[in-house]
């Protein structure tokens, strides 16, 4: 889905973006998530340089989703990153308040990795290692970024063969 208070795309073409496209820039909320669980949910004033800060924070332990991404390397190549805006319709009854759509998306959800304002959290699927295990990529995000870069081109060209 995307739509100019909404962008949704894997971690993988997610990591080939090195700037913010000026459509993302009013996005102030994100999602860390798989098909079936939300990992967590975070605000920014800019979500995706937050989103970046996240995965580079990963590689020196002070985030934990982008510690557990890189514990779950490559899978977490196909997790989803969620951009929303705090304008967006669904947040009307919360007034637009940033903290109050982050307070909405994380009781909604119950997201793995959110403490606060999450009563009970989504146990980490089982087929997940924990972000406390030891990381299986390459600890060179340029490396990452080549990998994910490589995964996006076999995706395309997989399209491409089954058209």
């Amino acid at each position: 889905m995307n739509d100019p208070l909404h962008s949704t795309l894997p971690i993988k073409q997610f990591l080939l973006i090195e700037t913010c496209p000026t459509a993302w820039r009013p996005l102030d909320l994100y999602l860390f998530r798989d098909e079936a669980v939300v990992f967590y949910v975070g605000q920014s004033h800019l979500a995706f340089d937050r989103v970046w800060e996240h995965i580079r924070y990963g590689f020196k332990g002070r985030s934990t989703v982008g510690r557990f991404i890189l514990c779950n390397w490559p899978t977490s190549m196909k997790f989803t990153v969620e951009l929303l805006s705090s304008r967006a319709d669904q947040f009307a009854s919360v007034a637009h308040d940033l903290d109050a759509a982050e307070r909405q998306l994380i009781t909604q959800y119950a997201p793995c990795f959110n403490d606060v304002w999450n009563e009970q959290p989504t146990p980490l699927p089982e087929k997940y290692v924990p972000e406390t295990a030891v990381p299986r990529c390459s600890r060179n995000l340029k490396k990452l970024i080549r990998e994910a870069e490589y995964a996006c081109k076999m995706d395309a060209r997989r399209a491409w063969l089954s058209s």
